[in-house]
């Protein structure tokens, strides 16, 4: 009886020392956890925006003046300008009031103006250019694909009198503009998007003054007007894109396929 006594005593003793060794690991564990979160916190980096070079007050910037470097997050302030996909949108074409340190981190309060979204809209119209509303259905904007920033064709398509048939009138679609910005998708900017899709029925474009009275009087015939996506990094410019009616689509149906299949097949050698 007595062997068992210990025997069970024993066992208790164990199950308590392994209890109070597993909770003195679990509080180390906490502490070295809650250690790391404390380092991580402080050292953090975050990418901003550093000038290049030395520049002074009243520099334009440029491209080839901008550079992203890491800094520790404690180090900022809600004026560091931060290196977002979209920031050479922001800073491009912009006027330094201040000037600035090589490498030192560039802060809104040294541009011109400040932060984009505390001018709002007008503040990301560059030089010499307007910012214009069109209306587009979903179809017209890509499925409501289209997004802030992004670059697009718009194309437009109109009731015209027919050149053929007196009294008549005819189907006639053009593109109107190529390689536009787009601002605004709705209610959204480049400041207020956070992805993920929603409807909207109004695509802000960056538009020369007279590529506005162009679209405003495209809208005023009561056309419709479709954006074409398109990558933001493609340069090229089709100088000849003629009016599409029903003739001339039946008359190129053929040759635009055959050029199609010729372009598809030396992709794919």
């Amino acid at each position: 009886m007595k062997q068992k006594i210990i025997l069970a005593a024993s066992v208790a003793i164990g199950l308590l020392a392994a209890f109070l060794a597993g909770s003195y690991i679990s509080a180390r564990e906490r502490e070295v956890e809650e250690l790391r979160d404390q380092l991580a916190r402080r050292y953090r980096t975050v990418d901003v925006v550093v000038p290049a070079k030395a520049l002074p007050a009243g520099t334009r910037l440029e491209m080839e003046d901008l550079r992203v470097r890491a800094v520790p997050e404690n180090a900022l302030s809600a004026q560091t300008i931060r290196a977002t996909p979209n920031i050479a949108l922001r800073l491009v074409g912009r006027t330094l009031a201040l000037g600035v340190e090589a490498a030192r981190p560039l802060q809104w309060s040294d541009v011109e103006g400040g932060a984009p979204d505390a001018r709002g809209l007008a503040g990301m119209l560059r030089p010499k250019m307007r910012a214009l509303s069109i209306s587009v259905s979903g179809a017209a904007s890509v499925s409501n694909m289209v997004r802030p920033t992004d670059h697009v064709d718009v194309l437009g398509t109109f009731a015209l009198p027919s050149k053929t048939v007196e009294g008549a009138t005819e189907l006639v679609t053009l593109t109107i503009l190529q390689d536009v910005l787009v601002l605004a998708t709705g209610q959204e900017t480049a400041e207020t998007f956070r992805g993920g899709g929603g409807n909207y029925s109004l695509v802000t474009l960056e538009v020369s003054p007279h590529e506005a009275e162009v679209l405003t009087f495209a809208e005023q015939m009561r056309g419709r007007l479709t954006l074409a996506l398109r990558n933001p990094e493609d340069l090229h410019y089709e100088k000849e894109l003629p009016q599409v009616n029903f003739e001339r689509i039946r008359a190129s149906l053929e040759g635009l396929n055959e050029l199609r299949q010729r372009d598809i097949l030396r992709k794919r050698q």
